[in-house]
């Protein structure tokens, strides 16, 4: 069953924070209803995950700190310069032809300078790039392909043994290898009730989890496949106080991504 929680999230940022200013905290709670965050219960914006570890079904869209090749037909040493020493923790570029899709979704494209990638397929992206190199260079052809899929940034939180932002391979990006990365659950976790949230828009979408069903009965539909900033929740046994449990760490996320997007 569908529902819909309306909570301010400066009630959440005041339990995570206790040292917050009162005034502050009285300023947000004053905050007209349509500028609180919503938060709804739903199953259609996850996708369940399979057995086999490839997770790249359909048409796959660039994002930051893939790697990716161009192939262009008459500059087998490359566009001018060598990219080669560029590297991230999750990505490196090892040759001229190699450019780095920065945390901005840019990559920086000779004579061209910086050209938003990320959010494109394959076949847009190289007809962007062929597109705004044809102002300087005459190219009768060129391909790209990814040479590496960066990593994806899962926050797992709660009841496990290591909780904290887990580094992820497209290839395993499900809730159960999420807690699997994280150590797993703590004596005190309950793998019935984990909880996956989403933000899309101005909405955090949530779902819910029963990840004992899905290890002994081998219910696929109680995994579910990840995206690049989802949160996986493992509350306590005792069950879940949703403001006290799931919102500190939603509000946690939202300043992380404010200070860092």
């Amino acid at each position: 069953m569908k529902k819909a929680i309306v909570c301010g999230v400066a009630v959440a940022v005041s339990f995570l924070f206790g040292g917050m200013a009162p005034a502050m905290a009285a300023q947000e709670q004053a905050a007209p209803a349509e500028e609180q965050q919503k938060y709804v219960e739903s199953d259609d914006v996850f996708r369940t995950a399979g057995l086999g570890s490839g997770q790249l079904t359909g048409e796959y869209r660039l994002t930051k700190y893939d790697v990716i090749s161009l192939n262009i037909v008459g500059f087998p040493q490359g566009l001018g310069y060598d990219t080669s020493s560029v590297s991230t923790e999750s990505s490196s570029v090892s040759g001229p032809n190699d450019l780095l899709i920065g945390p901005d979704g840019r990559a920086a494209i000779p004579y061209v300078g910086n050209v938003k990638l990320a959010g494109l397929t394959l076949d847009e992206a190289k007809e962007l790039i062929q597109s705004k190199l044809s102002e300087y260079l005459r190219i009768p052809s060129m391909s790209v392909s990814v040479k590496s899929y960066g990593k994806r940034k899962i926050y797992v939180m709660g009841e496990v043994e290591k909780p904290g932002i887990q580094e992820m391979d497209i290839d395993s990006l499900n809730a159960y290898a999420a807690i699997t990365s994280a150590g797993g659950f703590t004596k005190r976790g309950r793998s019935t009730r984990v909880q996956v949230l989403r933000v899309i828009d101005d909405t955090m979408y949530y779902t819910q989890l029963n990840m004992k069903t899905y290890v002994k009965r081998h219910d696929l539909t109680q995994n579910v496949v990840l995206k690049d900033g989802d949160i996986v929740y493992v509350p306590k046994s005792s069950g879940i106080l949703w403001n006290e449990d799931v919102l500190p760490y939603v509000s946690a996320w939202a300043l992380y991504k404010n200070l860092t997007d």
